[in-house]
C-alpha cells in the first residue's frame, strides 16, 4: 500500500521560506508523477507544482519563480521550497503521486503566511 507522508508545514511571515516534504512509502518514488497541491478555507484544492518521472516539471502561474519542486528518487521524496510566501499562500499542501488511472494522497501540512 503506497502512503505518503508530508511535513515541513509551519509559520511564516510573508517573504519568509518554508521547506514541504513528501516522503512515500510503499512503492518506487520513480514510478510515478508527483505533484504538490494545496486547499485553502472556502476554496477548491488546487495544483501548485509538478513532477514527471522524467523530471518534466510545471508550476502554477501564482508560484512560478517563488517556489521549486524537486524529487530524490534515493530517499524516496518529493520537496517543495516556498521562497517569498504571501499571506495568498496559505493553505493545506498535499502531495500526491499519479500513474494512469491511479492516484494517492498524503494527509496534508498546514502553511500559514501572515502579513
Amino acid at each position: 500500500q503506497v502512503q505518503l507522508v508530508e511535513s515541513g508545514g509551519g509559520w511564516v511571515q510573508a517573504g519568509g521560506s518554508l521547506r514541504l516534504s513528501c516522503v512515500v512509502s510503499g512503492s518506487i518514488l520513480s514510478f510515478y508523477t508527483a505533484g504538490w497541491h494545496r486547499q485553502a478555507p472556502g476554496k477548491q484544492r488546487e495544483s501548485v507544482a509538478s513532477i514527471t518521472g522524467g523530471g518534466s516539471i510545471n508550476y502554477a502561474d501564482s508560484v512560478k519563480d517563488r517556489f521549486t519542486i524537486s524529487r530524490d528518487n534515493g530517499r524516496n521524496t518529493v520537496y517543495l521550497q516556498m521562497n517569498s510566501l504571501k499571506p495568498e499562500d496559505t493553505g493545506v499542501y498535499y502531495c500526491n503521486l499519479e500513474r494512469g488511472r491511479f492516484t494517492s494522497w498524503g494527509q496534508g501540512t498546514q502553511v500559514t503566511v501572515s502579513s
